[in-house]
Parts: structure tokens; C-alpha cells; sequence
């Protein structure tokens, strides 16, 4: 049985306004709707690696009462987070910001770590995957000319794995590609197939 046979009797929503994270889920072929609420996406200082988006994702669901969609629902929420030198690297708070972390991953390979939580009437479960991400030397020019082209953000680590920079920057990748998209789709796949 595929998935979207064994869910369809659920109303699954995705909360998430990341369009990364929608033509994942679509990827997997469920029909599902977008609901995004507003929490504040802060953690406690002690937290470190796959603790922060699990922390992130599981808040996200908090902000959802399952109830509220029918007897079977089913909330998707998920966080990605790009940890460097004992460090993370969120989403750049402007061009500079951009840059910096931009040169900060350019030669080393960084670690992506997604959270995700599954929420349903009867409980919710979460779970986490992590890639590693080798990047060459990046050069300035190349580095500006993908912030000033794709204004990256909205993305964690200021990249997209799916994009230009994507596309001529990284050597090796261990571990799930989706996963660096913001999604971790096989993962995903079989937590919901035991529903």
C-alpha cells in the first residue's frame, strides 16, 4: 500500500511556509493543505545539533490542536538547522550576513540536521535526520553573485543544496540530499507508514 492510500482517510496539514518543504510533500503524494502560525522560534542556549530543530519543530506543533481539523488529523511541522565549528548558522539576517556565513562554509563540511514532528489526535512523535555537506572553496565573486541572484534568505546556512551554489559548490554529500532541501523524505515516508 502507498502512502497516500493508507493516509486518506487523515486531513493532513504541513505547517510550514518553506515552498521547499511543499513540493516535498507533494513529492510523496499526499494531498494535504498549508496552515502557518506565527511562534516564536527561540531555544534554550543549552541546546546543541539535532536538539535545536527538534526543539523548533515540536514547538511549531505546539501552536496546533489536531482537534480542530476533524477525529483524524495529522500536522507535519519541521525545522532545519546548519551547524558549523560547534555552531549554528540560521537564516542570514541581511546580505553581510549572508556573506560571512556563506565564506564561513566555503572549503569545510558542515553538518544539516532536520527536526520533525508528527502530530495526530492521538499524540505526536518526532524524529531527526542529519547530512554532512563538503563544500569547496568558494571565491567572493561566486559568493556575491548567488546572494545578489538568489537572495538566500530564507534558508538556513544562507544556501540552497537545490540551487546555483548547489550546483557548482559542493564536492560530497553523506546522508539525504532532501534533507538539506529542508525535508528529510524517506524518513518521513516510513514514520508515516506506521500510522
Amino acid at each position: 500500500m502507498i502512502l497516500n492510500e493508507k493516509l486518506s482517510g487523515y486531513r493532513i496539514v504541513l505547517a510550514s511556509a518553506s515552498p521547499r518543504r511543499k513540493q516535498l510533500l507533494e513529492g510523496l503524494g499526499l494531498n494535504f493543505e498549508v496552515i502557518v502560525r506565527a511562534v516564536e522560534e527561540s531555544c534554550p542556549d543549552k541546546l546543541t545539533r539535532e536538539q535545536i530543530p527538534l526543539f523548533l519543530a515540536e514547538l511549531k506543533a505546539s501552536a496546533f490542536d489536531p482537534d480542530e481539523f476533524g477525529p483524524k488529523s495529522l500536522i507535519i511541522t519541521a525545522d532545519t538547522i546548519v551547524w558549523l565549528n560547534n555552531m549554528m548558522l540560521n537564516k542570514p539576517k541581511d546580505e553581510e550576513d549572508a556573506v560571512k556565513m556563506l565564506s564561513q562554509i566555503s572549503g569545510q563540511t558542515h553538518e544539516v540536521f532536520t527536526g520533525v514532528c508528527i502530530k495526530t489526535n492521538t499524540g505526536q512523535h518526532s524524529f531527526f535526520a542529519e547530512s554532512k555537506v563538503k563544500f569547496r572553496e568558494l571565491n567572493a565573486e561566486e559568493i556575491n553573485w548567488y546572494i545578489e541572484t538568489c537572495q538566500p534568505f530564507d534558508k538556513a546556512g544562507a544556501y540552497g543544496i537545490q540551487e546555483w551554489i548547489g550546483y557548482i559548490g559542493i564536492e560530497h554529500i553523506e546522508g539525504s540530499f532532501y534533507n538539506v532541501m529542508g525535508l528529510p523524505t524517506q524518513m518521513l515516508y516510513k514514520e508515516l507508514m506506521k500510522l
